[in-house]
């Protein structure tokens, strides 16, 4: 077992995918450390791979809102806090990574597309150690439970409870329709 490694996303709400990722992570380490891309949506980056992440209405919740949530979700798993941090994880420059999360460190990651391969090059190549988690089919993205949110359509079953609780809690969900009328 290592004593550190990371998962990142830009968590654009954190859903139970993205929960099972982390948890599936926790296992190989001591302590996880959980890296938000895209932190400053005003900063967003176009990456021609994957154009759609640096839209701003497919990043409507804050490096902030998306912290709490994952802190929420990772809490109510049952991950005591002392085993995990989260931290900006601009992979859009990764020559900065190492600001955030030590070079050497594992980075456990899914694959679904060609933007996961760019990942694993880029950590690779500035340094991380990197293991994938097998997976088959990618079953939920955030766009769509976003577009669930928009539609007022039932999404609550998508996401852990301790996140839907605070997106309800924070009124986040007037913060996506908004979003989508950029």
């Amino acid at each position: 077992m290592e004593k550190l490694g990371f998962i990142h996303g830009r968590f654009q709400l954190f859903h139970n995918e993205h929960l099972q990722y982390a948890l599936d992570a926790k296992k190989h380490c001591e302590k996880l450390i959980v890296g938000i891309t895209s932190p400053e949506n005003a900063l967003l980056i176009r990456e021609d791979i994957d154009p759609h992440r640096s839209n701003s209405e497919d990043n409507p919740f804050t490096f902030y809102e998306r912290f709490n949530m994952i802190k929420a979700a990772l809490l109510e798993a049952g991950i005591p806090r002392e085993d995990f941090e989260i931290v900006p994880f601009p992979i859009e420059r990764p020559e900065i990574l190492y600001n955030y999360v030590p070079l050497g460190t594992t980075s456990y990651f899914t694959i679904y597309d060609q933007w996961g391969y760019e990942k694993l090059h880029r950590l690779t190549e500035v340094g991380y150690k990197t293991f994938v988690i097998p997976r088959g089919e990618k079953g939920m993205c955030s766009t769509e439970i976003r577009h669930k949110i928009i539609g007022e359509e039932d999404w609550k079953q998508m996401v852990p409870n301790a996140v839907y609780e605070y997106i309800m809690e924070n009124n986040l969900t007037d913060k996506v329709k908004l979003a989508l009328k950029k």
